[in-house]
C-alpha cells in the first residue's frame, strides 16, 4: 500500500490545521492517513479493520467540529487510531499497545482530545449526554459527538441512553458507524433493521440522493418538516412513519456514504449549523476499507498481530501448546456430543470464547446474543430453569457488565448456570480495560457460587466436565488468554470433588505456596529459586476459590512456618477469602505467618503479560520476595534464567 505523493499529513500538528484545508485537500489527507494507519499497525498489531473504516469520518469530524472543546467520544475505541494520529500522537504510534506506549483505546490521561475513556461497548451516548448537560449548565465544553457502531448500538445501554437523550431534547450528535461487521457479524432485530435502512445506499445514485434529501429535510425547521411530511402523505396516500430513532426523539439523517468526503462534510456542517436537539447521523462504512487484505478477510482484520504490509500475512507466535480457549471449546463440544441438554451462550464473541467449535457441530444449541451480557446471563438462567445445562462463555472483564444478573437471576435462585470465564488475569496489549482481575472476588462473594481456576489446560478439561455434572447451583471456572503449558490432555475430563485441592510438591515445613490458577508454574519456579536459598517450599493447587479446601489449608498452616497464597486476581479475592476462613477457624492463632500475592491496588497498563505481572509483583521473584519477608530471611534473591 503506497502513500500519496503529497505529504499532506506532515502539515497536520492537530485538528485545527484540518479546518484550514479545502475539502479536496481533506480527501487527499484521508488517503495518506489510511496508509499511515496500516503502516503503524503492521509494526505493533492492533485493531486495524475498524480504524480503516472510519478514516474519512475521523477527518471530517475534526475538520467540522472544534475539538477538543467539542467532545468527540469513540464508542469502544477500536477505531481510534486515525484519531490518535491527527491529535498529536503520530510520532508515538509505533508504541501502540506496547509497555509504556499509547493505549489501544481512548484514554483521558493520554490526551485532551480523549475526553472519555473507552474499551467496553455502548457507553458513548451516555457519556456524550453527560457532556451536553455539563455544557448547558455552564461548564467550559462545546458540542458532544458520540461515534457508535452498529454492533454496539444493539446493546441495552445504548437504548437507555437514546431514550434519555430523546426525552432531554438537548443538542447532541450521535454518529452511527454502520459497517455491518463487529467482531462477529451483528445479530438481532436491530441489525436487520439497520441493514434495511442502509440498503438505500446500495441502490445506486438515485437511492443515495433520495436518502440524502430525506436526511437534509430533517435539518429544516420543524414546521417545514411537518409540511413535507403532510405533502408526502397527500401524494402517496400513506401515513408517514418515522424511523426508530425519530420515535425516540432524534432527528435522523441518512444513511450517507461514510467514505464520501464531500457528503460527510456537507452533512456534518449542516447538522452542526441547524441542530437544536439530538441528531443521529447514519453513516455506512466498510470495515478494513482501502486495504485489500483486510477487506477480504472474514473478520476484516478486526484484531491483528504484526503483519507484512505488502502481503497482509500476520506474524504468528509459535505455539507448542493449544490455547486455553481452544481447549475449552473442544472439551465443551465433546461434552455436548454426549449430553444433548448442553447449550452455550456467547455475547458477540463466538470465536473469542471458543464456542464456535461447538456451533460447527451443534449450531442449534449455541446462541450468540450480541453485545448483551446482561441479557445473556438471564437468558442462560432461564434455560437452566427449564432443565437445560447452559454454559455462559464470557470474558472476565465483560461478565462485569452482567453482574446484577449473576447475583439476582442466577445466584439468588440457585440456578445451575455454568460460567466459562476466559481472559482471566492480565491480558497484555488491551491493558487495564480488559484485565480479568476482579471475578474471583465478585463471584466468590455470592452465596452458593462455586468458583474454580484451572492450573493448566488438562485441569481446564476436568473443570468443564465438573461443571457439566454440577446441578446444585451456579458454577464458574476461569482460565487465561494464550496458550497452555503443553501438558498431555485427557481424552475425557474427570469430575472433580467440589472444594478439594491437590498437593503438587511436599517440602520440609519452611513455607507452603497455595496457588490458584495458572500461576502454579510461577510457584514451581519460585520453589526452585527458594531451594537455592536453602528454603524448602511445599506447593498446593487450591483448584477452588469457593468452597475452600479447609482441610488442606489447615494442614499447610499447621505444618509450615509460613503460608503464601498466589493468584492472578485483585485484592479482595482468593487470598482474602483464605485469610477470612483461617481467622474464622482460629488457624491464625498458632504462629503460621500468612501472606498473599495478588494484584496491587492499582490498574496495570498494557504490556506483555509477563511484564505486567512483573510490574504487579506477581511473578516468581515477587513470590520469593514475599516468602523471604514472611520468613524474615535476609539473603539475596537468586534470579534464575528462565
Amino acid at each position: 500500500m503506497t502513500k500519496p505523493d503529497t505529504p499532506t499529513l506532515d502539515q497536520v500538528a492537530g485538528p485545527a490545521d484540518l479546518r484550514q484545508m479545502s475539502d479536496r485537500t481533506l480527501g487527499a489527507l484521508a488517503q495518506e492517513l489510511r496508509a499511515e494507519v496500516v503502516d503503524a499497525v503492521s509494526q505493533t498489531g492492533g485493531h486495524l479493520g475498524s480504524s480503516l473504516g472510519v478514516v474519512e469520518l475521523t477527518v471530517a469530524i475534526h475538520a467540522v467540529f472544534d475539538t477538543p472543546r467539542d467532545k468527540l467520544i469513540w464508542d469502544v475505541g477500536h477505531q481510534c487510531y486515525p484519531h490518535k494520529i491527527l491529535t498529536g500522537r503520530r510520532d508515538r504510534m509505533h508504541t501502540l499497545r506496547q509497555g509504556g506506549g499509547l493505549s489501544g483505546f481512548t484514554k483521558r490521561s493520554e490526551s485532551d482530545y480523549d475526553p472519555f475513556g473507552a474499551a467496553h461497548s455502548s457507553t458513548s451516548i451516555s457519556a456524550a449526554l453527560g457532556f451536553t448537560v455539563g455544557r448547558d449548565m455552564g461548564q467550559p465544553t462545546g458540542d458532544a459527538i458520540a461515534v457508535i457502531g452498529d454492533g454496539s448500538i444493539s446493546a441495552g445501554m445504548a437504548y437507555e441512553a437514546m431514550n434519555n437523550a430523546g426525552a432531554e431534547g438537548r443538542r447532541l450528535f450521535v454518529i452511527l458507524n454502520d459497517n455491518e461487521m463487529s467482531i462477529a457479524p451483528p445479530v438481532g432485530a436491530m441489525s436487520s433493521y439497520l441493514s434495511g435502512l442502509s440498503d438505500l445506499t446500495r441502490k445506486g445514485p438515485f437511492g443515495g440522493l433520495m436518502a440524502m434529501a430525506e436526511g437534509m429535510e430533517q435539518l429544516a425547521p420543524r414546521p417545514v418538516r411537518e409540511g413535507a411530511r403532510r405533502a408526502r402523505e397527500m401524494v402517496t396516500g400513506l401515513e408517514s412513519k418515522g424511523t426508530f430513532f425519530e420515535e425516540l426523539g432524534f432527528d435522523y439523517i441518512g444513511p450517507i456514504d461514510g467514505h464520501d468526503m464531500g457528503q460527510l462534510l456537507s452533512v456534518l456542517r449542516a447538522a452542526k449549523t441547524r441542530a437544536t436537539g439530538p441528531v443521529l447521523i447514519h453513516c455506512c462504512t466498510v470495515k478494513g476499507k482501502g486495504y485489500a487484505p483486510a477487506e477480504g478477510s472474514a473478520d476484516k482484520y478486526h484484531g491483528v498481530a504484526k503483519f507484512n504490509v505488502d502481503t497482509g500475512v500476520q506474524a504468528k507466535a509459535k505455539a507448542n501448546a493449544p490455547s486455553y480457549t481452544g481447549v475449552f471449546g473442544d472439551a465443551l463440544t465433546e461434552a455436548a456430543a454426549r449430553d444433548p441438554s448442553i447449550v452455550a451462550v456467547t455475547a458477540a464473541m463466538p470465536s473469542g470464547t471458543g464456542v464456535d467449535r461447538m456451533a460447527k457441530r451443534f449450531p442449534a444449541r449455541v446462541f450468540d446474543v450480541g453485545i448483551a451480557e446482561q441479557h445473556g446471563v438471564t437468558f442462560a438462567a432461564g434455560m437452566a430453569a427449564s432443565g437445560l445445562k447452559p454454559f455462559c462463555a464470557i470474558y472476565s472483564t465483560f461478565l462485569q457488565r452482567g453482574y446484577d444478573q449473576v447475583v439476582h437471576d442466577v445466584a439468588l435462585q440457585g440456578l445451575p448456570v455454568r460460567f466459562a470465564i476466559d481472559r482471566a488475569g492480565l491480558v497484555g496489549a488491551d491493558g487495564a480495560t480488559h484485565a480479568g482481575a476482579f471475578d474471583i472476588g465478585y463471584l466468590g462473594a455470592l452465596p452458593g457460587m462455586v468458583v474454580m481456576a484451572a492450573a493448566d489446560e488438562a485441569e481446564l478439561v476436568h473443570m468443564v466436565e465438573t461443571a457439566v455434572a454440577h446441578d446444585g447451583g451456579p458454577i464458574a471456572f476461569r482460565y487465561p488468554r494464550g496458550n497452555g503449558t503443553g501438558v498431555a490432555l485427557p481424552e475425557r475430563g474427570e469430575v472433580l470433588e467440589i472444594g478439594k485441592g491437590r498437593m503438587i510438591r511436599e517440602g520440609t515445613g519452611d513455607v507452603a505456596l497455595l496457588s490458584l490458577g495458572t500461576h502454579l508454574a510461577e510457584c514451581e519456579t519460585a520453589a526452585t529459586m527458594l531451594d537455592a536459598e536453602g528454603i524448602s517450599a511445599t506447593i498446593a493447587d487450591a483448584r477452588f476459590a469457593k468452597p475452600l479446601d479447609m482441610e488442606l489449608i489447615a494442614e499447610l498452616a499447621q505444618t509450615h512456618s509460613a503460608l503464601v497464597t498466589v493468584e492472578q486476581g485483585a485484592q479482595g479475592g482468593f487470598g482474602a477469602m483464605v485469610l477470612q476462613a483461617m481467622a474464622g477457624q482460629g488457624l491464625l492463632d498458632h504462629g503460621c505467618r500468612v501472606r498473599t500475592v495478588c494484584l496491587p491496588d492499582r490498574f496495570i497498563d498494557q504490556a506483555a503479560p509477563t511484564e505486567m505481572y512483573r510490574d504487579a509483583g506477581v511473578d516468581a521473584e515477587g513470590i520469593v520476595r514475599m516468602v523471604l519477608g514472611a520468613l524474615e530471611h535476609d539473603r539475596k534473591i537468586v534470579t534464575l534464567h528462565r
